[in-house]
């Protein structure tokens, strides 16, 4: 059986510059992928069925991502076979990890391969936007500086630095943060320039402390030990490290209830490198 990766990815940071007549939010932010993954595993089958073997009870069968970026991609591209999918799933859900995201992302390019659909990169990334913000920088699979809502992709190079990430026992609902009365709405656009400068933060970090105090205690927690952040709608968050060991080192120390791992951040995605 072969696996294909999903990997995690963490904004590192992000800013909140205003909000279309559609409800949706324009923004600002970097992804990079992190050396963190799901694992999904696909057989083509010769009717048109589409079956998940997912065993995680939080993700509902109406919800999960592979299945409906496989719908989709079935849908336009006329394909007459269906597949069975299965997870192995390691992302925290509603994290800020975009595990869904990177999920849809993974099952939309290995069904191009394994279904024969030929498809180029940019059409399936046009295809993936439909699935949700985060899934077209997973299929164009590269660390880029977003605009948009998320859509508009200029590749760049961070660091690619060790990460603690933190993970309080909450699942963030992306939906209520973003409809949230109090969230910053109206942040000035900035440059690659005043990223490398330091003039970022997390534009939805006080809401989703504020719904979820368990957020903010981690993130207050980790921010004892150097500049932690919370990533995409939370809850994880995270904080560069020197290397592994100080990163398992801090981790040990971590509170009561929060689990974590330590990862390298990439600005490449497995399969692109593959």
């Amino acid at each position: 059986m072969q696996w294909w990766p999903a990997p995690a990815k963490i904004n590192l940071f992000l800013h909140i510059t205003g909000r279309r007549d559609d409800g949706y939010h324009e923004l600002q932010t970097i992804f990079q992928f992190l050396e963190f993954s799901d694992y999904l595993s696909f057989a083509v089958r010769r009717d048109r069925a589409i079956a998940s073997g997912n065993s995680v009870p939080a993700i509902d069968s109406h919800e999960d991502l592979a299945v409906r970026a496989a719908q989709l991609l079935q849908a336009r591209a006329n394909v007459n076979r269906g597949v069975d999918i299965h997870l192995d799933k390691r992302i925290p859900i509603g994290g800020g990890l975009g595990g869904g995201s990177s999920d849809a992302a993974t099952t939309l390019l290995a069904l191009n391969e394994l279904w024969d659909v030929g498809w180029s990169v940019d059409q399936l990334a046009q295809l993936a936007i439909q699935l949700g913000a985060d899934v077209p920088v997973f299929v164009g699979g590269h660390a880029a500086w977003a605009e948009g809502v998320g859509e508009l992709l200029t590749p760049v190079s961070p660091p690619q630095r060790w990460y603690l990430i933190l993970a309080p026992p909450v699942r963030v609902s992306t939906a209520a943060v973003f409809a949230h009365p109090e969230l910053t709405r109206h942040s000035t656009p900035i440059t690659i320039r005043d990223f490398h400068a330091g003039q970022v933060r997390n534009d939805l970090e006080t809401v989703v402390c504020g719904l979820y105090p368990e957020v903010g205690e981690a993130l207050g927690w980790l921010s004892k030990f150097g500049s932690a952040r919370m990533t995409g709608s939370g809850g994880c968050v995270f904080l560069p490290v020197d290397s592994e060991a100080d990163g398992l080192s801090i981790l040990a120390q971590r509170p009561d209830g929060c689990h974590g791992f330590v990862t390298k951040g990439t600005n490449t995605h497995p399969m692109v490198s593959a």
